[in-house]
């Protein structure tokens, strides 16, 4: 499970392990990851790949706010072609918990899952489910090649928990 958090509301809220690398990643290899996706590097697909690598499970809205400051110029409609470019391409991915906006990150290429929190809609990744996974072998694929399966888990974040328990004392 990676230790970023973004909420609905947009605050991110990256663990000690994670603050560490993220300058790294996001520094490192943008315009080459683009080139290799056999996209033309331009300043907005910059701007919103390098937005992604800060802030993963972000909305095309929270990722047009931080594209903004360093593009003044780009559209929340640029944003999202962009964002359909990168997704066509396996530069990122789109995900769609229910009662929520679409949501996009950079970690592809794996069949991970996501963790949601009931509350206040913090999203976390989750490595593919271990053990039994009836979820992942389907009883009658009915003629189609499986190659991913999403699972969405539903909960309460730890910090979601600590408020309800103080809440309800």
């Amino acid at each position: 499970m990676t230790a970023t958090e973004v909420t609905q509301t947009g605050v991110t809220q990256p663990s000690a392990e994670t603050s560490a690398l993220a300058p790294v990643a996001a520094a490192d290899g943008l315009s080459e990851s683009i080139r290799a996706a056999g996209l033309r590097v331009t300043a907005p697909r910059l701007a919103v790949l390098r937005a992604l690598a800060d802030a993963p499970h972000s909305t095309a809205d929270r990722l047009f706010t931080a594209v903004r400051t360093d593009l003044p110029g780009t559209s929340l409609q640029a944003v999202y072609g962009v964002l359909a470019a990168f997704t066509d391409a396996g530069l990122a991915r789109k995900i769609e918990p229910s009662g929520s906006a679409a949501l996009f990150e950079r970690r592809v290429g794996d069949n991970h899952h996501h963790i949601v929190c009931t509350r206040c809609g913090t999203v976390r990744d989750v490595d593919c489910a271990v053990g039994e996974a009836p979820c992942l072998t389907p009883d009658d694929a009915a003629g189609f090649a499986v190659r991913a399966a999403e699972v969405t888990y539903w909960g309460l974040c730890p910090a979601c928990q600590v408020e309800l328990a103080t809440t309800l004392t």
